[in-house]
């Protein structure tokens, strides 16, 4: 058996890595905070032409009929460059859930999600619609019965709202609920992966150039241990994510232990690397002005977001006891 990314799938994500280079630099994160509503403007519509947005959808409905695993390394990517949108509830929780996707693939109405506790969704005064749950069904609020109250966030971007609504749409039964709280799990694990790799990135410039006692900071052993410790759990991590993928595409009977599996650890490298590039930055890496804290703070939410590490050990522990 080959275990490892086709090169079609490689190629694809090379793709969207470029776009979000050029589309998403931390200039447009940053931005994010301030503007009208979060986004990051002209990125949303690139991804949408290049079909990342349906990438989810069948073929039938005007999408690309890819899988989890075809998907999971453009959401790293959309992870390592912080992109200021809800891909993760759009494309790879909502996507694949909605009867009638056409309008969701062009990006013409974005949609957001709230699943598995409290009703609190990214973007929700942005949003066209929101995937919640009712009766532990799946269903689907679109703007026009939707109430939304905003709800202060770390990071500047999500602008997260609690919701209520007057009326919604069905749109799957508790296996389809099921299904989409794990692959919103897997989405905001995969953009941890994303998350972590760009803030050792950052951070390994950073005390390459950084001089002390007239040597780079990041000859000191002190430095290299810590930085040593995230790229460790980053490499523990990033296997269970992509393991968790193939299972979620297969319909392993485990996929939801792998995808738990996989949001614990990524949870927690992600928070390591948090620190211990924070340490190495000193009180630099906090500063509005550098752009270490953007990486950070849409960190701290993730690993919160569909499920703590807590919770998916939990739910680990008690399919092996």
């Amino acid at each position: 058996m080959r275990f490892a990314f086709t090169d079609d799938q490689l190629a694809f994500r090379d793709a969207v890595r470029d776009l979000l280079a050029n589309e998403c630099p931390p200039a447009v994160v940053r931005a994010a905070w301030e503007n009208a509503d979060g986004r990051s403007g002209a990125a949303w519509g690139a991804l949408a032409e290049m079909g990342v947005l349906g990438a989810a959808a069948p073929e039938s409905a005007g999408g690309l009929g890819l899988s989890m695993l075809d998907l999971v390394l453009i959401t790293e990517e959309t992870g390592y460059a912080a992109l200021p949108e809800p891909f993760v509830e759009h494309a790879v929780v909502a996507v694949p859930a909605l009867p009638d996707p056409a309008a969701a693939i062009a990006g013409t109405e974005v949609v957001s999600a709230a699943l598995g506790g409290a009703p609190v969704a990214p973007y929700a005064a942005a949003a066209d619609a929101v995937l919640t749950e009712e009766d532990d069904a799946l269903v689907l609020v679109p703007r026009a019965d939707l109430r939304v109250e905003p709800e202060p966030g770390v990071d500047g971007s999500r602008r997260p709202g609690w919701i209520s609504w007057d009326a919604a749409v069905t749109v799957g039964d508790a296996g389809a609920r099921a299904a989409a709280l794990d692959r919103g799990a897997l989405g905001a694990a995969a953009q941890l992966v994303g998350l972590t790799r760009r803030m050792l990135d950052l951070t390994v410039a950073y005390v390459q150039d950084r001089n002390q006692f007239g040597a780079p900071i990041g000859s000191f052993q002190a430095v290299k241990h810590r930085l040593a410790d995230a790229r460790t759990a980053l490499e523990f991590a990033r296997p269970l994510v992509y393991r968790a993928a193939w299972s979620v595409s297969v319909d392993d009977p485990d996929a939801p232990v792998h995808v738990s599996m996989a949001k614990a650890l990524a949870a927690d490298a992600a928070t390591l690397t948090a620190q211990q590039t924070l340490w190495c930055h000193g009180a630099m890496g906090y500063s509005f002005e550098y752009d270490l804290h953007l990486f950070m703070k849409r960190t701290w939410v993730l690993a919160a977001a569909w499920g703590d590490a807590a919770a998916h050990r939990a739910r680990v522990g008690c399919a092996v006891l």
